[in-house]
């Protein structure tokens, strides 16, 4: 039986399966998350990249923009960033089972992934090709990172389109590597300065409105 989508709200994130189709989808995101979880080093950032591949331009699930909000949202809510984006991604799509199953799918391999290097780690970690290894596999987690943050910024400026956005992104780099101000105090002010600038720019338009009208 195929799955059928509701035709009275397209752009709602919550589409409406019959029962196969909808265990069809829940198996299907087991398995991208599972995947996605076994190939990602290096922390919850290091995921982004991955995700942005395989969830946004490959099954056209979500997109960057949406993906840079619910990173956002899980810096600033308790647990592993990597587990709360996962879980939002899935309750967006299928609901509560969906955000329970993309939660296993990503944690599931670094489960058993960990069981098994925890077993024979002290017994190999120093020996010369597995350091070496770690450190290949550092560079190109940097180097993900570095192209997703390049990506970032040039979305985040055009969207702001003004000099506001630039200086605030300069200014919670200062605080972050200068004063080692918590990340999630910095996302909060952002937050606030966000609704600042759209309250201003809403008042803006009002008294122009007004101006015309006189």
């Amino acid at each position: 039986m195929q799955l059928s989508k509701s035709q009275s709200n397209k752009n709602s994130p919550f589409i409406h399966y019959n029962f196969s189709g909808y265990l069809k989808e829940l198996l299907k995101m087991f398995f991208v998350f599972f995947k996605i979880g076994f190939v990602t080093f290096g922390g919850g950032m290091a995921m982004l990249p991955i995700l942005e591949r395989e969830l946004a331009q490959k099954r056209g699930w979500t997109t960057f923009e949406d993906l840079m909000d619910y990173y956002a949202i899980a810096q600033i809510t308790p647990g592993i960033i990597a587990v709360n984006v996962a879980t939002f991604l899935g309750y967006k799509r299928l609901g509560v089972f969906g955000g329970i199953i993309t939660t296993l799918g990503v944690v599931f391999p670094s489960l058993i992934v960990i069981s098994i290097v925890a077993a024979f780690l002290s017994s190999i970690e120093h020996i010369p090709e597995v350091q070496h290894a770690l450190i290949g596999m550092n560079i190109a987690v940097a180097a993900m990172l570095t192209k997703i943050l390049w990506t970032f910024i040039k979305t985040t400026i055009k969207t702001w389109k003004n000099i506001f956005g630039i200086v605030l992104a300069l200014l919670a780099f200062v605080a972050v590597a200068i004063f080692k101000i918590d990340s999630s105090i910095l996302i909060l002010i952002g937050a606030l300065s966000g609704l600042s600038l759209h309250g201003i720019q809403i008042l803006s338009k009002k008294r122009k409105e007004r101006g015309q009208e006189k």
